[in-house]
């Protein structure tokens, strides 16, 4: 059973579906008696272009500091956000560009190709918004976006499994599908899955 869980907000409106999804998730894992805690990625401060890439450190400002410690502490992690142009928005991009450094979520080897996976023991969930059908997004795209966020992200940094659950296309869904999907997240949060 994950006790410490994060949910981690990517879309940057407040008021956004994915608001209400992260709210839903959080409501059922503290129903399971769940100690859970939220970040929401658009309300940090902090610049979220990795200047120099990794030739030259930047300093974290205090959000991303909080937000290592907060995903340090974490048994389980939940992001939730909406897919653009085939990904994440550009102000998650920018947290996990700035947040997931070597050092903190993994370590190259010295004179090896291989790595060492820092955020190992961890287990992640996404709940990824889309407008793009489930079946187009598999077929055409083969699920692109997805598959960076759990495989060239999470997983190169020790997080497993990572298990994804979509919800679209929401643009043109009723008030009653929304209303079914909120109860998904809320189930999944009380399964703290």
């Amino acid at each position: 059973m994950h006790k410490n869980i994060l949910v981690l907000n990517g879309h940057p409106d407040p008021q956004s579906f994915c608001a209400a999804l992260a709210d839903a998730y959080v409501e059922g894992a503290k129903e399971a008696g769940a100690d859970v805690r939220v970040l929401r990625i658009g309300e940090l401060a902090f610049e979220p272009s990795l200047k120099f890439g990794y030739r030259q450190r930047t300093e974290l400002e205090d959000d991303l500091l909080l937000a290592q410690e907060s995903i340090r502490r974490a048994d389980h992690l939940v992001f939730v956000y909406p897919t653009w142009w085939g990904a994440m928005p550009a102000v998650m991009k920018g947290f996990v560009d700035r947040v997931f450094l070597p050092g903190f979520a993994f370590k190259y080897r010295t004179g090896s190709a291989l790595w060492d996976k820092l955020l190992t023991g961890k287990t992640a969930r996404l709940l990824v918004t889309t407008d793009t059908p489930s079946w187009y997004n598999r077929l055409v795209y083969r699920k692109a976006g997805l598959r960076v966020m759990k495989q060239n992200i999470l997983q190169f940094c020790g997080v497993t499994p990572v298990r994804t659950t979509e919800f679209g296309p929401v643009k043109p869904s009723s008030p009653e599908r929304r209303a079914k999907w909120l109860e998904q997240a809320r189930r999944l949060g009380e399964r703290l899955s």
